[in-house]
């Protein structure tokens, strides 16, 4: 991922007002290794059920609001819909995105299970199990740059749902 600046994520974030999105408690940026993200996520420290996302979509940032469906169950046994690393499954939660739009102004929404501490990326460059890849080298390689090239498509995907409706 490029590395982006405070004002660039908030103008990115498009299923939130400006006011909205200038509100967001941005998380320090200086110490962000970029190049190991698909995407840059985070939780909001003034409003704990509140998280952004922020990926590239055809070579420009595109960030999104994310809100917890019930802090009280986080972290439950699922699969992420975006990274489905079938390893880490205890850290997986249910957040919800307002629509893109008018759509979302009338309070229309998507969900999506993800995981909590938004480690999707970390999770598809995880070494291959034994029983995922056996000892073939050349098939663990294929099968992370597979996982990274899933992970992009599915958490793209998502937000292009967000989208549809502006």
């Amino acid at each position: 991922m490029n590395p982006l600046t405070e004002k660039q994520i908030r103008a990115s974030i498009v299923n939130a007002s400006r006011g909205e999105a200038n509100r967001a408690t941005v998380p320090e940026l200086d110490e962000v290794r970029w190049a190991d993200f698909d995407y840059f996520g985070w939780h909001d420290r003034k409003a704990p059920l509140d998280s952004y996302v922020v990926l590239e979509i055809d070579g420009r940032p595109v960030g999104i609001r994310l809100r917890a469906a019930d802090a009280g169950r986080t972290g439950r046994k699922a699969l992420c819909a975006w990274c489905e690393d079938i390893v880490v499954t205890d850290d997986v939660s249910l957040y919800v995105a307002r629509r893109g739009g008018a759509s979302g102004r009338r309070g229309n929404t998507v969900g999506t299970l993800i995981c909590t501490q938004f480690v999707c990326s970390a999770n598809v460059r995880r070494n291959p199990t034994y029983a995922e890849a056996g000892n073939d080298e050349s098939m663990r390689e294929h099968l992370v740059e597979s996982r990274i090239a899933g992970l992009r498509e599915r958490s793209t995907r998502f937000v292009q749902e967000i989208l549809s409706t502006r």
